[in-house]
């Protein structure tokens, strides 16, 4: 009888091939690297073909590795679907739910979502990733996270369904002793220290081509990950800094805030698989995330949505 692969062996073989590197795969799999490099090993020889190359540090897929990535997607977002169909049957009073999201939707919007999700449904299990849209995406299809928050455009993909959430605009952050300018304008901006998000995200790159079009590029002092940081630098008098309205959606003692000139706004999207069976920890979670949204909007705060989507309701258009 002819062996398979088990999903876990496809598992770490999808982790390897996105984080290009074995130490970096076992800690997203909560496994030693000894055990990844094992289920690599058996994986390769039952399919009697070699699926990565290793050098200078990093695993890249052979042909062969290319040509099973998109059915060992297929395969554990099959099993994922197989397990949420049967857990209707189970009372649905526990479950899991593993979101991706970006730093300031996680620091500024998830909290109170999560706290009513779980108000409501104490038997969730609920897990958190932080990354970039570019690593949150790929974990979607290969059913690694159930639902991401991501910063949009994403590529239009058929495994996919995202829907825009809301608008917000991106802001000018000064420390409050400065002498402001007239206008946050790029010419502006671009005169003053500036304390940027590090460079490899969305928001960044939309702020790299916001001093584009006028002919220009930041040089900032200081790239860091996180929003409250930057805004205690900046509260310091380190330098100023561009943020999003939702990270500065209440008053920070020692800066302010003024909207750029022109305007520069970025999109937040929700993104599913295709198909993605809503069981009902899923169901409370958009339930909640579209209030907050709708919340955000009533108080007054940056945040400004275009339109909401309706996440709570049937399949998701593509964007």
């Amino acid at each position: 009888m002819a062996k398979w692969p088990s999903l876990p062996q496809l598992r770490s073989f999808l982790a390897v091939v996105e984080t290009g590197n074995l130490s970096l795969a076992a800690r997203r799999l909560h496994l030693t690297q000894p055990a990844v490099s094992q289920q690599l090993q058996e994986l390769e020889r039952i399919l009697d073909v070699r699926l990565l190359d290793r050098a200078a540090g990093r695993a890249q897929p052979t042909p062969a590795g290319e040509a099973l990535l998109e059915p060992a997607r297929r395969a554990l977002a099959a099993m994922e679907d197989a397990v949420e169909t049967v857990s209707r049957y189970s009372g649905e009073e526990t479950g899991r739910l593993r979101i991706g999201t970006g730093a300031t939707a996680c620091a500024f919007l998830l909290p109170s979502v999560l706290a009513n999700v779980k108000r409501d449904m104490p038997g969730l299990e609920i897990s958190v990733s932080i990354g970039n849209t570019v690593d949150i995406l790929p974990r979607i299809e290969a059913g690694e996270i159930d639902v991401g928050l991501v910063t949009l455009p994403v590529p239009v993909s058929r495994s996919l369904d995202t829907t825009l959430l809301m608008r917000e605009p991106l802001l000018a952050l000064f420390p409050a002793s400065d002498v402001l300018p007239d206008r946050a304008t790029p010419q502006a901006m671009a005169a003053e220290p500036l304390i940027l998000y590090e460079s490899g995200g969305h928001t960044r790159g939309g702020l790299d081509r916001w001093f584009d079009a006028a002919g220009l590029t930041a040089h900032p002092i200081m790239e860091l990950g996180s929003v409250e940081t930057i805004k205690r630098m900046v509260a310091g008098g380190l330098g100023t800094s561009i943020l999003p309205g939702l990270a500065l959606g209440e008053p920070i003692a020692g800066t302010i805030s003024r909207p750029l000139d022109p305007p520069l706004w970025r999109e937040l999207g929700l993104t599913l698989r295709a198909n993605k069976i809503r069981d009902r920890g899923l169901r409370l979670f958009l339930r909640e995330l579209e209030e907050a949204v709708r919340h955000e909007t009533t108080i007054g705060s940056a945040v400004v949505p275009d339109r909401v989507a309706n996440p709570t309701g049937g399949r998701q258009s593509r964007s």
